[in-house]
């Protein structure tokens, strides 16, 4: 078994592949331990998956993992945990923004204890206005709701340790929380500085409609901090009060009736129908509140189902016998 892991996911990076390919054998061969890579080919429509097999026929150290189709970066950084064999696990993009001659500074981290150590572009050099603004009030606001005090969520580049990395269901684009999902496993977590370059070749796939994106898996990160083992408290309060609320009104309707002898729906009509919706929405409330609570017991008992659906997976069978191994 290696004792480190990179995980690379690719989408349309054929022009990247090789270079990536030569600099993290360099690298790794000469941090000295054992090491396997593990290439992650996200439904590609070009050459990427093809160059990525001829690698793995030349090199035992490589497993690739073809997806049927392009499901995101998250799953297909999710397929590469899932294959990964090694102690110590690190992820990078594959379109060498990522320098992996940094790689050595997130394994010395992880050699001093710490469970997930995050990359943090502390220079950046990307577009201001569309890329470094959104990105800056981002972050603060993920560092204020998730309690974890690091600078750059963003970056696919971190390490982790295995057994942190697969207590955390991954899916949509909560691969940027990962560092919040482990914070609330008990795990401990630093950054390191890495270069911000500019891509070499190839086209970027982010655009600014991705921050529409991570706006709601925000909610959805803070709501599962706080309220994943217990969404009785969540739902159920504002049940309460929206019942509080609409009991009081009825309650004061009510008075009016027995001391006033005043027509209600005549002359407070809208005012009892908002008593009326107040409380049947908190009874709704507190019914998703109990399904809810459901939905846990179910996720502590049942089996997750993977977002990501395998080819094939290629990898060497070994140096003596150089042919390669496809499982469908």
């Amino acid at each position: 078994m290696p004792k480190y892991s990179i995980v690379v996911p690719f989408h349309n990076e054929e022009d990247n592949v090789t270079t990536l390919y030569d600099r993290l054998k360099a690298v790794m061969e000469q941090v000295g331990d054992s090491f396997e890579l593990v290439f992650v080919d996200d439904g590609s429509s070009d050459r990427t998956y093809k160059m990525l097999e001829e690698i793995a026929a030349v090199d035992s150290r490589v497993l690739v993992v073809k997806l049927r189709r392009n499901f995101g970066q998250t799953s297909a950084l999710a397929a590469g945990f899932d294959h990964a064999q090694g102690e110590f696990i690190l992820a990078m993009d594959g379109d060498l923004q990522h320098d992996p001659y940094e790689i050595p500074n997130f394994l010395e981290k992880l050699e001093e204890g710490y469970d997930v150590v995050s990359g943090w572009r502390k220079e950046r050099i990307d577009n201001f206005v569309m890329r470094r603004i959104p990105s800056r009030c981002a972050n603060w606001l993920m560092a204020k709701l998730s309690g974890v005090d690091i600078h750059d969520f963003g970056t696919t580049f971190k390490a982790y340790r295995r057994e942190v990395i697969h207590n955390i269901p991954l899916y949509g684009e909560m691969h940027r929380f990962i560092p919040a999902l482990a914070s609330w496993y008990g795990a401990s977590i630093c950054e390191v500085p890495i270069k911000n370059v500019n891509r070499e070749r190839g086209k970027s796939h982010y655009g600014i409609g991705r921050t529409f994106r991570v706006f709601f898996d925000l909610l959805t990160i803070r709501f599962l901090l706080k309220y994943m083992t217990r969404p009785l408290h969540f739902f159920g309060s504002f049940g309460a009060l929206s019942m509080l609320g609409g009991g009081a009104i009825s309650f004061f309707l009510l008075l009016l009736k027995l001391f006033t002898h005043q027509h209600v729906m005549d002359q407070h009509g809208p005012l009892f129908v908002i008593a009326g919706v107040l409380i049947l929405a908190g009874i709704q409330m507190l019914a998703i509140g109990l399904l809810g609570e459901l939905q846990v017991r179910h996720y502590h008992t049942a089996t997750q189902r993977a977002p990501y659906t395998i080819d094939r997976l290629v990898r060497l069978r070994s140096p003596e016998e150089p042919s390669l191994l496809q499982e469908n």
